[in-house]
């Protein structure tokens, strides 16, 4: 993904239609980030977030998909972010 031209190098500068492209959930994980976003009431932007650091997440442990762990984790870090500046 990062050595074809037109491509960001780092997940944190994949564009709308890059995550779209490489931050695909299955049913099981975009119900979690659903149930997030509405309980933490959290923005686009922050949804977004979330599934670049889930990429990344699933990119240090060699997988192809973003799994439920993954995206946990993701969240978990965006609610502690959330505290810290609350």
């Amino acid at each position: 993904f990062a050595d074809q031209p037109g491509n960001v190098r780092y997940n944190g500068l994949m564009s709308s239609r890059q995550i779209r492209s490489f931050c695909q959930l299955d049913n099981d994980c975009r119900g979690i980030l659903r149930h997030s976003v509405e309980e933490l009431g959290l923005s686009a932007r922050a949804h977004d977030k979330i599934l670049r650091l889930s990429r990344t997440i699933a990119d240090l442990d060699n997988s192809e998909q973003i799994n439920q762990l993954h995206l946990s984790e993701a969240i978990s870090y965006r609610n502690l972010d959330r505290e810290l500046w609350v």
